[in-house]
């Protein structure tokens, strides 16, 4: 579906000039003159690729009489059409009692609502924006409109991205949590299916390969719907010989991308293989929750047990956030409890934050230990916002972010993943820099202009140009 967005605020606090903006014409009148918009006006823009539908309304001042109860009629409709509401304050007349009264009405209406705050140029945003917090809303917005800033890191974080898009479609074809089963050939992982099915649905045979193809099963548990995925099992390179084969190593790393939650299944009786590892890389890859599923626990006496766990905590140390399971498909123990695993690993993989509790925890982290230092100059990471989802994805903005170190990059999301109770799912980290409109002019200057141009910024001296607008003022 193709999102709708209102743009709804008081007379003159710039949604024609945002409108424009957003669809890249000139169909909304703009002029310096409250209650130009009488009506809705609808237009089509897009970004990266996605649709989307905008609404310009009319002003709204909250006790309105006349012909302004009518465009606040037109506003309200538009504000029921909308699937995202947009609502602009004016960043430089403050907090108005108008505000209040449109923030109220936004709230009773029960529509997702974001707060804009326009005309945040020439001054600090932050400052400019401190009035508003007392609104309440969990999303705040800083643009200048009029200088088309701000207005695409905003749709970046309103509308899906394509991973999100192709989420909706995996969800209209298999409903509730994907489980994908995967592991080598004869680790019991149909039986595994069976035995959290309940019944006979996967033909098992003690005999490595029985499964060709991705098989979906879609089933009821305890009120929740699931989609079970067995798959085939993966043998090494070097092992693949048939073109049947081959085709089930495709269809299982579909089946991985298909799925919201990832049970890896290892023989215990084997122990942890290289196999299993380079299994463990595509899921990571993938950016899929993990559970760790030992099959074939039963039997096994206490030496050899412990010999396991100790193999599986010493190579797997980097997966200490998800869970490890020491299960007997075959006799069903263990295998009850992988639910409630599975159950915050979809959580935790789904879960959707409110940019300013990011931020907040981004702030928290740099209070606690500051970027390095680079070329003189201190790394600045200014707020955070979600990308995506499955896995989740949180994007910093700041300054030279493109020399942040590993080191620190690893602490940001032990950081995040500890305060936001992570478990189990990967969490990806996009890092993008403010563009600097002077990059690249300094450049293109020669050395000799280089060295003037220094000189001339230490004494103090002024171009031609900025010295008679001076005297004109």
């Amino acid at each position: 579906m193709t999102p709708v967005i209102a743009l709804v605020g008081r007379p003159n606090v710039g949604k024609s000039t945002l409108f424009n903006q957003m669809t890249r014409s000139r169909d909304a009148l703009v002029a310096d003159f409250p209650g130009l918009t009488r009506d809705r006006k609808y237009g089509e823009g897009s970004y990266e690729g996605q649709r989307f539908i905008v609404i310009d309304t009319g002003g709204l001042t909250g006790d309105e009489q006349g012909l302004d109860l009518e465009m606040a009629r037109q506003s309200m409709q538009a504000v029921e059409e909308a699937d995202i509401v947009l609502f602009l304050v004016d960043g430089r007349a403050g907090l108005t009692a108008g505000d209040e009264l449109i923030a109220d009405s936004l709230r009773r209406s029960g529509k997702q609502a974001h707060l804009v705050v326009n005309k945040t140029d020439g001054q600090d945003p932050d400052i400019a924006a401190s009035d508003f917090y007392s609104l309440g809303f969990e999303s705040t917005f800083l643009i200048a409109a009029s200088h088309n800033r701000g207005i695409r890191s905003m749709l970046e974080i309103l509308l899906p991205s394509e991973e999100e898009r192709e989420e909706e479609d995996r969800a209209d074809r298999y409903p509730g949590i994907r489980i994908g089963i995967v592991g080598r050939p004869n680790v019991g992982k149909s039986t595994l299916v069976n035995r959290m099915l309940g019944e006979e649905r996967v033909v098992v045979y003690d005999m490595p390969g029985t499964t060709r193809d991705s098989v979906y099963i879609p089933y009821e548990r305890q009120g929740s719907q699931y989609t079970l995925i067995d798959t085939a099992g993966v043998r090494r390179r070097k092992n693949v010989s048939e073109v049947v084969e081959k085709f089930s190593i495709i269809k299982t790393l579909q089946a991985i991308d298909d799925a919201h939650v990832v049970i890896l299944v290892i023989d215990a009786r084997e122990g942890l293989v290289d196999q299993d590892l380079h299994l463990i890389g595509f899921v990571l890859d993938a950016g899929r929750s993990l559970v760790i599923a030992i099959n074939k626990w039963d039997g096994m006496d206490p030496d050899d047990r412990a010999k396991v766990k100790e193999q599986v905590q010493r190579r797997l140390d980097f997966l200490d956030y998800a869970d490890k399971h020491y299960i007997s498909a075959l006799h069903g123990s263990g295998v009850g409890v992988m639910y409630e695993s599975v159950q915050a690993c979809y959580e935790s993989a789904m879960a959707k934050w409110p940019t300013n509790r990011l931020t907040a925890i981004l702030q928290d982290a740099i209070a606690q230990h500051q970027p390095p230092m680079v070329h003189g100059r201190r790394i600045k990471l200014r707020y955070a916002h979600q990308g995506g989802s499955n896995p989740p994805v949180i994007v910093v903005h700041g300054n030279q972010v493109d020399s942040l170190p590993g080191a620190y990059k690893r602490y940001l999301e032990n950081t995040f993943r500890k305060v936001l109770k992570v478990t189990g799912s990967p969490i990806r980290f996009e890092f993008k820099s403010g563009e600097n409109p002077f990059a690249g002019k300094v450049d293109r200057l020669t050395p000799r202009q280089k060295v003037k141009k220094d000189n001339d910024e230490k004494k103090g001296y002024r171009p031609k140009k900025q010295r008679q607008k001076s005297l004109k003022r």
